[in-house]
């Protein structure tokens, strides 16, 4: 779809907000894309895209508005996303992320909905307190004031620019335009004038965040004007490369007075708010006003043995302004530690640390967890979230994570969706924010946290561990229904789950049995992004994991979707004849209560009867095991049990099994990748893909994987070495002009290439140049050229990466007699590599390796006849794992053919094996 032309796409969106349900992976996609790190160009530029980029720079030339301030703007607002003309939860649209809402935007919950974000405690002496008709009647009645001129920045660009309000939210081009003239407007109306130094854009930078105080229109000029001195590079979900380029003498010049969208109230901010430096933070307490009354309780955390375990993120479904006021009601008996607005990022914390507040419904993650609010009022269709709250969000976790000794991955940066139902009663009605929408993999990535998203994947194994990482991108756009309607294609951060391998077949979760499987609010068949689960098999491009209690199969394209998890967690499996039970909560035995003068709960002792661990499936250790703990509030006092739990996770939500009833188990080890090979291809776009190996000659290569962009740069690319699945074996590329370029393996299969260096010029003269593995027996790979005249170099390989090729030898002549030469590495067993020429006719010659540089090939045998039906043969080696090289062959009709090799001189090749069509796609296969 073009940028300009999004009309069309525009429909209605789900809200999810806070109460989101996972997205899934029942539309089948085909390519993961990964982060381009390997270009065409020296400078690693050449892939940006026309597109997006020439938007910008002819907003920027048109409004006289520094180009690196619109796109570190853009940026610093939704990474350059479209998001196909959808707004955020708050209403903001397109890649400018200018807002507009009217009244009936605003989502309007009926109170069942409303009741259910309140009572948020999971403690019984607490719930029992709770009136929920009179805290309906408490309970704000509007919570956004869409009269509010931050809340129709859209309207106000649409007039400077002469535009629609629908040609902003649908055209990119627009929407840089309307983005550029109001930040042309706000600079004017703050110097009276459009300076051309990047630096003195400050005071409208400012002004753009829209925040109605100076901490967050702070905090927003100095991550743009972090985006401009560091430069920023984003591939988008429309496959666009953007590049805005570094510019480290930038010097913001922040003015006495900084321009605000409106005045502001300020609180007191005591206690000092427990923030990283990087942040504003401020503190609202969760206390009602006029009388002082907690709505949180009282804790010594980290000590008296109530330490801090989960950060758990939320959505508010309300305004910020109306979040404060829920927190702050006498009645609604709901808090959270953190709330983050939208528009700035700015933070407020409303309970301290240490303190319990009342956030996930579920008394044992409450007491062990900071729980952080995100606004997002409820725009009807809206589906994404902005830039700056992803930003502080992660900035505020992360640090929290480090003060507390969080573990900083997905079983203990959950969602509030990922909370456990503490008895059967709770499990139905429980929470699934922050919702499909919210961005896990860009979130966690945020915080330096390995993830493994869009990486190359690879060939899985039982037993294995694995966090699932659907992409969030237009490759994961799964189906999904809310309200009897279809919601709008979008990127989503989950994946369904069936019972087979097969969409025909979604799985049920016991509790809500009756759910239609595409039901947003349906979180029993789908999994989140970035949890962790143990492999229960493993089929082509599908994946089964022990989920709920069965055997829950995703679409996993090959592998693209998991990443192994090879460090830390281990699994647990049910003892011999026990019958493991799965708790909700970890409290302790009742006699605890009893010994520490204590009244247990009327349901001590209750577990999730509709869940089992059958023998022999495996789960995923969450975290070490404790003590079942309770604390109270009223006594100020910690009951402590004998029976330990270990923390799981079970299916969507985490859970607890008792540790005397289950045995701690290693995972697998990945399946190895250094004896496996792959094949890469480059499209006439210049896009490089990777097909890697997986080990069978039935069904050698999985799905392909994108690496790179520009490679149309070059006329001839040839491996030097075979190119591994574990992310070995080098190139070496020519332009046009003859300038060789070396590009050195990685060891990193998701971009298998570290930079180029150039290795030489004057390569034109050659008609064929090709990497013949070691030649010489120095361990080290050669290259040969062949002149039109037929005359044969070669050069050996020195090692030494800025100069990997010494000088050359003549080695032959007579050569012009082939039009393709073949490196096939060691095709006749001998322990040296080989190479074949085709002739003329399409017969098939051998020259068997000598290892010496200056006689380095053998006599030729004839092997075949008929190859002239091939327009590209390659050795990629070893494709079967039978320790014998192999050879792959395309026709001119696309047809991908793999001659499995026999070790024998006279006769290397048994009959060939279709293994693959539509590969006419591809100007290039090496």
């Amino acid at each position: 779809m073009s940028q300009g032309h999004r009309r069309d796409r525009k429909k209605r969106r789900l809200l999810y907000g806070a109460a989101a349900a996972v997205v899934a992976t029942a539309t089948i996609g085909t390519i993961a894309v990964a982060s381009p790190g390997v270009l065409g160009s020296e400078d690693g530029k050449n892939g940006g895209n026309a597109s997006l980029q020439s938007q910008f720079a002819e907003a920027a030339r048109e409004f006289d508005v520094p180009q690196s301030v619109l796109m570190a703007v853009s940026y610093r607002q939704t990474r350059w996303e479209s998001h196909d003309g959808e707004p955020s939860v708050t209403g903001a649209y397109n890649v400018m992320g200018l807002t507009d809402v009217d009244p009936g935007d605003v989502e309007v919950h009926e109170d069942k909905e409303r009741l259910a974000h309140l009572n948020a405690s999971g403690k019984e002496e607490i719930e029992k307190t709770f009136d929920a008709a009179k805290a309906l009647r408490d309970l704000p009645k509007e919570t956004v004031d869409t009269d509010d001129p931050r809340l129709h920045t859209l309207d106000k660009a649409a007039e400077l620019i002469d535009g629609s309000a629908d040609s902003l939210k649908n055209d990119t081009a627009e929407s840089i335009r309307a983005g550029a003239a109001l930040l042309a407007e706000y600079q004017r109306q703050a110097t009276g004038s459009l300076p051309d130094e990047a630096g003195a854009w400050y005071p409208a930078v400012a002004r753009y965040s829209q925040a109605p105080d100076k901490k967050g229109a702070d905090l927003f000029a100095k991550r743009v004007f972090e985006s401009i001195k560091t430069g920023e590079r984003e591939l988008t979900t429309d496959g666009e490369q953007v590049v805005l380029p570094a510019d480290p003498t930038v010097e913001p010049v922040k003015p006495s007075n900084v321009p605000l969208a409106a005045t502001f109230a300020a609180t007191t901010a005591t206690p000092t708010p427990e923030c990283p430096s990087s942040l504003t933070c401020n503190y609202i307490p969760a206390e009602v006003p006029s009388t002082g009354q907690r709505n949180y309780t009282l804790a010594p955390r980290p000590a008296g043995g109530v330490d801090i375990r989960q950060i758990v993120i939320h959505d508010t479904e309300g305004s910020y302004a109306g979040t404060i006021a829920t927190f702050q009601s006498s009645t609604a008996k709901g808090s959270a530690h953190y709330l983050i607005r939208a528009s700035d990022g700015l933070v407020t914390q409303m309970v301290e640390n240490k303190n319990i507040a009342w956030h996930a419904g579920n008394w044992t993650t409450n007491s062990h967890a900071i729980g952080v609010e995100h606004e997002g009022y409820a725009i009807k269709s809206g589906s994404w979230y902005t830039e700056p709250q992803y930003e502080s969000s992660a900035a505020l976790v992360k640090f929290l994570a480090a003060k507390y000794g969080i573990p900083l991955d997905r079983e203990h940066i959950i969602g509030h969706d990922e909370v456990s139902g503490y008895s059967d009663s709770k499990v139905a009605g429980m929470h699934w924010d922050a919702g499909p929408f919210w961005d896990w993999n860009h979130y966690m990535s945020l915080m330096g946290a390995p993830t493994g998203a869009e990486g190359a994947g690879g060939l899985l194994q039982a037993g294995q561990l694995v966090r699932v990482v659907p992409p969030f991108t237009t490759a994961n756009q799964p189906t999904i229904t809310y309200g009897g309607n279809t919601v709008a294609k979008q990127p989503a951060n989950f994946g369904y789950l069936y019972t087979t391998a097969s969409t025909a077949t979604p799985i049920k979760d016991p509790y809500i049995p009756n759910v239609l499987w595409s039901d947003g609010p349906n979180w029993g068949n789908k999994v989140r992004a970035g949890g962790t689960y143990v492999v229960a098999e493993a089929r082509t491009n599908w994946t089964a994991i022990w989920y709920g209690g069965q055997k829950a199969w995703f679409y996993n394209p090959g592998g693209q979707y998991t990443a192994p998890v090879t460090v830390s967690p281990t699994m647990v499996k049910a003892k011999a004849g026990v019958t493991v039970k799965v708790y909700g909560r970890s409290f302790p035995e009742t006699s605890a209560y009893t010994a520490a003068g204590q009244t247990p709960p009327s349901d001590a002792g209750a577990y999730l009867t509709k869940y089992k661990i059958p023998a022999g499936q495996g789960y995923v250790k969450a975290g070490p095991a404790v003590a079942g703990d309770d604390w109270f509030g009223s006594s100020q006092k910690n009951v402590v049990g004998n029976d330990l739990y270990i923390p799981i996770r079970y299916n969507h939500r985490m859970a607890w099994v008792k540790a005397s009833e289950v045995d701690e188990v290693a995972g697998a080890a990945p399946v190895t990748a250094t004896n496996r090979y792959n094949l890469i291809a480059r499209d006439s776009s210049g896009v490089l893909w990777q097909y890697q190996g997986t080990g069978t000659a039935s069904a050698p290569f999985l799905n392909r994987y994108r690496i790179g962009s520009g490679w149309n740069a070059y006329n001839l690319v040839t491996p030097l070495t075979a190119l591994r699945a574990d992310g070995t074996g080098d190139v070496i590329a020519r332009e046009p002009s003859g300038a060789l370029w070396y590009y050195s393996a990685s060891g990193n299969p998701s971009a298998p290439f570290k930079a180029r260096v150039k290795a030489g010029t004057g390569w034109g003269v050659f008609n064929q140049i090709v990497g013949v593995r070691d030649q010489t027996g120095d361990g080290k790979p050669d290259v040969i050229g062949r002149e039109p005249s037929g005359v044969l170099w070669l050069y050996p390989g020195t090692g030494n990466p800025s100069a990997p090729l010494g000088p050359r030898l003549q080695v032959g002549t007579g050569w012009q007699t082939y039009n393709m030469i073949i490196s096939t590495g060691d095709l006749t067993g001998d322990g040296k590599p080989d190479l074949m020429g085709r002739d003329t006719a399409g017969a098939l010659w051998l020259y068997n390796g000598t290892g010496v540089a200056a006689k380095p090939f053998g006599p030729r045998v004839k092997i075949g006849t008929g190859w002239q039906t091939y327009n590209t043969i390659l050795g990629p080696s070893d494709l079967n794992r039978d320790g014998r090289v192999d050879v792959i062959a395309r026709d001119g009709s696309g047809a991908l053919w793999l001659y499995t090799g026999s070790g024998n001189a006279t006769a290397p090749f048994p009959p060939r094996i279709q293994v693959g069509s539509g590969w006419q796609i591809y100007n290039m296969i090496f």
